[in-house]
């Protein structure tokens, strides 16, 4: 198993932490992820696209980050991007809560089942404090979860044509679609034509120029090829039209109970035949099929027949259709309503038409035949059920009456209204509504209703009211509020002859016309940098009223808020029924990764020459040395000796602190490991010429714990002066160089025994 992390030994981790707080590092720094090679597979490479499957979705992302340290009950968050590389609606893959005092590890995630796409990036937050971050370069990323070669054919019918050829007219065209995949709609395709890439990405394609057609799943840049999609082959090819055709009329009447036989213009030359009814194949491909049954007596034979014909020396065409219909065919309608209601001393008057060219009618009520009733209207005045009987006497065919569809007659014991919004409408969201009236039933003394809204709404007297009390003036059947003072329950009544009707109750509750509108001194948010304040355009002193952060109660009490963290936020006040809602305001974290420096914050530099640090992106700049004075306020600085060092950057009231570590160039190496076993031979720590007998460097030593074990002013390459105090086989220490205060070289020194 590789190593995944590196995680330093707490000691020497507290002593680099004591020296970054002496030289003034405030804030954390998070680092962009990046890919890392995967463990549990051979070789070391670092993965730079994404084809994740159910068999294989294991994937690592190196993150790196700088003290201080974070809390301890932060957490890293592993965030993934939508496929353009936006992050306005993350995905998260990965979240560690025991990685806050290593600073440089990695996430493990596996690919959601539902990324597709060439542009995904990753970031990482941290939870306390909050930061995020720079996101990282673009990947190509596909869950594949279709890995199986396609088939192709003709419409996506199923059936590949003998020797994957298909022939086409001059003109014509051959639509080519795979059918052995499942939700084939939801994919992008890559179609090729003998080679090349075609620009069509949908699930069909149609074509007219010949050449070897096939297709694959676009699964990206990277992953096409690895899933193994791409489809069997169709050969297009062309040739000249024949004329196929169908003999004898293009319309055909057939008397119902006979048949019709459709026969094709070209014969007796071994081609097949396949025989469409309605753009649906009923019969073939047959060879020398060219004739086809129309058979009267079975259901449904009405319609649109073609015939496609096929075989060598030919292409493949259709002809145009010819349309069967029944000869005795004809319609009745009922020109009147279904459900009438008849009120006392009324009449109503019942017809029907017919498409028949010599037609005779009867008339019937309950199932028996009214007398004379044989016209086609009827004039009632008894309640039943009604329906038409018509007898074509004319035309090539003969044929069975044909009734017309029942109208039932009722005598209502009741009626009751519904009534309902018009358009949308959402309880404190709309600032106006209409109310308007749907239906009327009538009810009979059984309870059964019949909807007579065509038939009466026209005659009833109307009346709205307002929580039981009548609405002055509102004597329609529709009613508009738009003034919340009226927000209340609403019902229509209705009177006509001696019937009272009523509707069903509507809640309306319109939302306050009044706009509220909230402010802020500023809109991004840093640690010490200006207190940001969001203000009301509403005097709160007499309101109730809620401060909300990302959706959450943050304070119900004052009338300013003071922003202790970036987030959404957002006023509701409580009024009359339905709270008003303000303008969101969104407050940002400040991004420390604005401050951009050309050269690596550890710099080396040869002794007695300068090195050069230029800084961009901020406003002002300042520069200080390990003695905290001030050396500089230029957007560069030049170091000539060895130290520790601090930049801060101001971006307007937010500041950015880098600690910049300078190093001579060693011509000999400080040593880290001597075997103190008093044989002679590397007994001792020997310094370079540059550190060792200067009275001006301070060498001091420190065992595991933070203890100082050795301190001397002009080393005489003399630690450790006994090899008896080495009570382990393999110890640790910690060294420090220091020259006039200032910090030359640290590191750590094992001792072997």
């Amino acid at each position: 198993m590789k190593k995944r992390s590196s995680t330093y030994g707490i000691p020497f981790l507290a002593l680099a932490l004591m020296l970054l707080f002496a030289s003034g590092a405030s804030a954390q720094v998070l680092n962009k992820p990046t890919a890392a090679d995967n463990p549990n597979l051979a070789g070391n490479s670092a993965w730079t696209a994404a084809c994740a499957s159910a068999s294989f979705n294991e994937y690592f992302v190196n993150f790196t980050w700088s003290p201080p340290l974070v809390a301890s009950n932060n957490e890293f968050i592993l965030e993934l991007s939508d496929a353009n590389g936006y992050f306005s609606n993350p995905v998260e893959l990965d979240r560690v809560s025991d990685k806050n005092t290593v600073f440089d590890f990695e996430f493990q995630f596996a690919l959601p089942t539902d990324i597709r796409g060439e542009n995904f990036k990753f970031r990482v937050r941290s939870t306390n404090p909050a930061k995020t971050s720079p996101a990282s370069d673009a990947f190509s990323m596909y869950f594949i979860d279709y890995n199986s070669p396609l088939l192709i054919s003709q419409n996506g019918s199923g059936t590949i044509p003998s020797g994957g050829i298909i022939q086409i007219c001059g003109g014509g065209s051959v639509t080519l679609k795979p059918h052995n995949i499942p939700n084939a709609n939801t994919y992008l395709y890559n179609w090729y034509r003998s080679g090349t890439l075609l620009a069509e990405k949908s699930e069909s394609i149609t074509v007219s120029e010949p050449g070897m057609y096939y297709v694959e799943l676009d699964y990206g840049s990277v992953c096409s090829g690895s899933a193994n999609t791409l489809s069997n082959t169709i050969e297009i090819s062309t040739g000249t039209s024949a004329g196929i055709a169908i003999t004898g009329d293009s319309a055909i009447a057939v008397c119902p109970g006979s048949s019709q036989i459709l026969e094709a213009n070209i014969t007796g030359m071994g081609y097949s035949y396949t025989w469409y009814k309605d753009g649906s194949k009923i019969s073939g491909p047959t060879v020398e099929g060219s004739t086809y049954t129309v058979n009267a007596t079975t259901a449904g034979f009405e319609g649109s027949y073609t015939v496609e014909i096929s075989g060598s020396g030919v292409c493949v065409e259709q002809s145009a259709p010819v349309t069967i219909t029944s000869a005795s065919d004809f319609e009745v309608a009922l020109q009147s309503a279904e459900n009438i209601v008849l009120l006392p001393s009324q009449t109503k008057t019942l017809s029907v038409t017919t498409t028949a060219s010599s037609p005779t009618y009867q008339w019937f009520k309950d199932g028996v035949a009214v007398t004379n009733a044989t016209n086609s209207s009827l004039v009632i005045n008894g309640i039943g059920e009604y329906y038409a009987e018509v007898t074509e006497n004319g035309g090539p065919c003969a044929s069975a009456p044909k009734t017309s569809a029942v109208t039932t007659v009722v005598a209502p014991d009741s009626f009751e209204f519904v009534v309902d919004f018009v358009g949308t409408y959402s309880s404190c969201e709309n600032t106006d509504a209409t109310l308007s009236l749907t239906t009327i039933n009538a009810v009979s003394d059984n309870g059964a209703k019949t909807d007579v809204t065509s038939d009466l709404q026209s005659s009833f007297a109307y009346q709205w009211k307002l929580n039981g009390a009548n609405i002055t003036g509102e004597t329609a059947k529709t009613i508009t509020v738009s003034d919340q003072a009226k927000n209340g329950t609403y019902k229509l009544t209705g009177t006509i002859d001696a019937f009272n009707a009523g509707s069903n109750n509507l809640e309306v509750k319109l939302a306050s016309s009044q706009t509220l509108q909230i402010t802020a001194n500023g809109t991004v948010y840093c640690e010490g940098g200006d207190t940001i304040v969001l203000e009301s355009s509403m005097d709160l002193s007499n309101e109730t009223f809620e401060w909300k952060k990302d959706g959450a109660l943050v304070n119900s009490s004052t009338a300013s808020l003071t922003v202790g963290q970036p987030g959404v936020y957002q006023l509701v006040v409580s009024t009359n029924d339905c709270p008003i809602v303000s303008n969101q305001v969104t407050i940002v974290p400040f991004d420390a990764s604005l401050l951009v420096l050309d050269k690596p914050s550890d710099l080396i530099i040869i002794e007695g020459e300068t090195g050069t640090i230029t800084a961009s992106g901020a406003d002002s700049y300042e520069w200080y040395d390990a003695g905290n004075n001030l050396i500089s306020t230029q957007n560069s600085y030049g170091f000539q000796e060895e130290g520790e060092y601090l930049l801060v950057a101001s971006f307007g009231t937010c500041t950015v602190s880098k600690v910049i570590t300078v190093t001579f160039r060693d011509m000999f190496a400080i040593p880290n490991v001597i075997t103190a076993n008093g044989d002679g031979i590397n007994d001792l720590w020997i310094l370079p010429n540059t550190y060792s007998r200067d009275p001006n460097v301070l060498v001091t030593i420190f065992n595991e714990r933070g203890e100082q074990v050795f301190s001397q002013a002009g080393y005489e390459n003399n630690w450790p002066q006994s090899t008896t105090t080495f009570n382990k086989q393999s110890m640790i220490f910690y060294y420090k160089i220091t020259r006039g205060g200032k910090s030359l070289k640290q590191g750590t020194i094992t001792v072997i025994k």
